[in-house]
């Protein structure tokens, strides 16, 4: 068996697989208790932007008897030369493979990612099915927003962390750990005792059963496990572990700079976004410990860019008294500020002339729909006086390029919709050269993104069917051929892709037949558009004996029993009934900070709502 240092010059980009970044974290593998692998089922630079990886490796590694390592997935000339080779996967940071873990954890951020698991457990000599591993191979675990419907994946996975993962994660090694010192551990009575601990869900646990029309009949527990998984979240974000470094790369990234978390959760309700339901309720951090988290990053990183993650930065409450504590010594120390998810009614003067001393850069925001009839169907709660209204303060203050970011496919389009797109579009560019305050010198650039809508679950939308493949390509030709001028540049998805997205979005365990077979024809890294083989897919849905059309494109009745019913998210299913029939009656609904809907989230813990109103 060859080791990995010799293969590093025969592939492009060595950098992915050498580890040794600044901040990395070693430590002496026979004096910890419990070693981590943790997997990001995707290339190394896409891994290396996110940031709950950040966190999670951070508090691990925080934990004297702990050791959390990095694995990503390999590109395809890596692969082929592990495979002739004979070089199992491995850990950047001790180079042992996967078998050498206690624990192989994977997030999972996007459903075209799944394959990429199973050919990282291959690569990693570990059975891809958690009935064929025995006390001998690592428990198999996984979290992240695609938990929320783990049943697709649920055959290859020992076990899956719901929700946010600071305290259950470590409560799991714990009990590992435990078992492990007192002799009593066995896998099974391991995942027996898990299945106890909220936020944990032990699929094995779970019996399904299917009507002869397809459809769910029961999701049956047993030997103890509870009849609802609840998630779990952190109340108090001040006092919550966050890491004061950052590996850094040698390689460029997708997101290469410091980031620093503002709040969790979203106020807002869009209808569409399964974020905005799953991370609530909002819990923001205090001013002062996000400049101090953030200042600590930079200095012991060396970025000289950072930015405020969250999913809505200007619906930050405190946001006028943060700008000025990080000015105060970002200005001094030529460090660049980055204010992503503006939304165009969070968007203030004030707000805009504080951008105005960072460096200018495109603004992006996310109107979603082209009328304001389907925004309000999908609960945007954006007007097009708002729209206009923000992009001239923006011209005002010095932008010249804005990106938008709309859905084709949602609920109740029709082909009027599709083409106020582009009509909003021209009128952001007439706008730009009709304001006397704009750039002068300049032209204006206007960027369209247009994505398929993906029905995902725990949303209002978790019922509606997707478009076709042909109405979406329709759609997109139509939107194409609205656009009439050089000044608007316009960019859409892949429909195939999202079709295949809206089938593992809703999908059953029945689904993890098709996965292992597509891995089989040659599925890896199909979340990227030069390796994604849409026969591939389709191809092994026959196989199965399953109907795509089945998970993506059937209205599913408020009565059915869905995939992920028995686990808990917090937001209750009346409450997304009731969202979604005032969807088609294009009705709008308050965000929570006007008033208080009770979808369920707000009172997760002990009755009290932890949202300040």
């Amino acid at each position: 068996m060859a080791n990995p240092d010799e293969l590093f010059l025969q592939v492009q980009k060595p950098s992915r697989y050498t580890g040794g970044e600044l901040n990395s974290v070693m430590k002496d593998k026979n004096a910890v208790d419990v070693r981590f692998a943790f997997c990001f089922p995707d290339l190394y630079e896409v891994g290396m932007s996110h940031l709950g990886m950040k966190i999670l490796y951070g508090l691990f590694n925080h934990q004297p008897w702990a050791w959390c390592e990095r694995v990503f997935a390999p590109d395809t000339d890596m692969e082929a030369l592990m495979r002739e080779k004979n070089v199992p996967l491995w850990a950047l940071e001790s180079r042992d493979p996967l078998t050498a873990f206690d624990f192989v954890g994977f997030t999972l951020q996007y459903e075209m990612s799944f394959t990429a698991i199973l050919n990282m457990l291959d690569l990693g000599r570990i059975p891809l099915r958690a009935a064929d591993r025995d006390e001998s191979y690592p428990l198999v675990v996984a979290g992240g927003p695609c938990a929320c419907n783990p049943e697709p994946i649920a055959d290859f996975f020992d076990l899956f962390f719901l929700g946010e993962g600071e305290e259950v994660d470590l409560e799991v090694m714990e009990l590992y750990r435990e078992m492990k010192r007192d002799g009593s551990y066995t896998k099974a009575e391991f995942l027996r005792r898990a299945a106890q601990i909220e936020g944990v869900y032990v699929p094995s646990l779970y019996d399904v059963t299917y009507h002869k029309d397809g459809t769910i009949a029961a999701v049956t527990p047993r030997d103890g496990a509870p009849s609802v998984v609840k998630k779990r979240i952190i109340r108090d974000l001040d006092s919550c572990y966050y890491p004061d470094y950052f590996v850094v790369p040698f390689t460029d990234v997708v997101f290469d700079r410091a980031q620093s978390e503002i709040f969790r959760g979203c106020i807002r309700g869009c209808r569409f976004c399964q974020a905005g339901f799953i991370y609530r309720p909002v819990r923001e951090k205090s001013p002062e410990v996000i400049n101090k988290q953030s200042h600590d990053l930079c200095a012991s990183t060396g970025y000289e860019e950072f930015s405020l993650a969250s999913l809505s930065t200007s619906d930050y409450t405190r946001l006028e008294e943060l700008l000025p504590l990080l000015l105060e010594w970002s200005e001094k120390e030529h460090t660049n500020i980055s204010l992503p998810s503006l939304r165009v009614d969070g968007f203030s003067e004030e707000l805009a002339e504080r951008l105005s001393v960072l460096r200018r850069a495109g603004l992006t925001f996310a109107p979603e729909a082209g009328t304001q009839r389907l925004r309000d169907a999908i609960n945007k709660n954006v007007t097009e006086e708002e729209i206009f209204r923000t992009t001239g303060k923006a011209f005002k203050a010095g932008w010249s390029a804005v990106k938008l970011y709309f859905m084709l496919g949602l609920p109740t389009e029709t082909m009027e919709d599709v083409g106020g797109i582009a009509d909003l579009g021209q009128r952001i560019v007439n706008a730009f050269y009709q304001n006397p305050d704009r750039p002068k010198g300049k032209g204006v650039t206007i960027s369209i993104s247009c994505s398929c809508f993906v029905p995902k679950p725990f949303t209002p939308f978790q019922w509606e069917p997707q478009d076709t493949a042909e109405q979406l390509a329709d759609k997109q030709a139509h939107l194409r051929a609205n656009v009439t001028t050089k000044k608007i540049s316009l960019s859409t998805h892949d429909n195939t892709v999202s079709f295949i997205e809206a089938v593992l979005a809703r999908g059953d365990r029945r689904l993890g037949a098709v996965l292992e077979s597509v891995w089989r024809k040659g599925g890896r890294l199909e979340a990227w558009s030069e390796y994604f083989d849409y026969n591939r897919w389709t191809e092994a849905l026959s196989e199965c004996g399953l109907d795509p059309a089945f998970y993506a494109n059937r209205r599913r009745p408020y009565e059915e029993i869905l995939p992920w019913d028995h686990l808990d998210y917090g937001v209750t299913k009346e409450f997304l009934i009731r969202e979604n029939q005032k969807a088609h009656e294009a009705q709008t609904t308050p965000h929570c900070r006007q008033q208080c809907q009770g979808c369920g989230a707000a009172c997760w813990k002990e009755g009290v709502c932890v949202e300040r109103r």
